[in-house]
């Protein structure tokens, strides 16, 4: 029981640093650009695509575990951990090679893109410790835990994965190529 106990800790020192770690990082090199660099203008479509990817895997992998087929639904969320890892560097890398694309809609609809955007970017910081700590309940096999985070992680996560296409698909009109 220590064993356990020990290890859960251990994981959620990890969980905590990289909860943090991440956001911090993304911000900084947010900020930051590469002196000379060629825009990544390629990347932008790929990383959307990334998030439409992990939205359709994260549901299938739903219906995987109601299903019975956890090892599938096992693979199903390390690939979208996986992917959206992905996200985050070419969403790092871009940002580091190109200036922010101004949003350039009027009206109703320019106040949807925000409200889009900014609930994208506070629930894609806030899920990172849900994903991890949901995770980590099953790799411990704490499956009656990681069930109940399960229900608040994964609407969050699919949000997030899906509001990151429609925010690419509402700013893809006023990048600069």
């Amino acid at each position: 029981m220590a064993e356990v106990y020990n290890r859960e800790k251990r994981f959620n020192r990890g969980i905590t640093i990289i909860s943090i770690a991440v956001p911090l990082v993304v911000a900084l090199l947010f900020g930051y650009k590469i002196p000379d660099a060629k825009p990544l203008y390629f990347l932008p479509p790929i990383y959307a695509s990334i998030n439409g990817i992990t939205a359709f895997l994260l549901v299938i992998a739903v219906v995987a575990i109601k299903n019975g087929k956890r090892k599938l639904h096992q693979n199903l969320m390390t690939t979208s951990i996986v992917l959206s890892a992905l996200f985050l560097v070419m969403y790092v890398a871009y940002h580091m090679t190109s200036e922010s694309t101004k949003y350039g809609g009027e009206g109703l609809i320019q106040y949807m893109y925000y409200f889009i955007l900014i609930t994208h970017i506070v629930l894609s910081i806030g899920v990172i410790p849900l994903v991890l700590i949901t995770y980590s309940k099953a790799y411990l096999k704490d499956f009656e835990n990681h069930r109940r985070w399960a229900k608040y992680t994964f609407p969050i996560w699919l949000y997030v994965a899906v509001t990151g296409v429609i925010v690419y698909l509402m700013i893809s009109p006023y990048y600069p190529y």
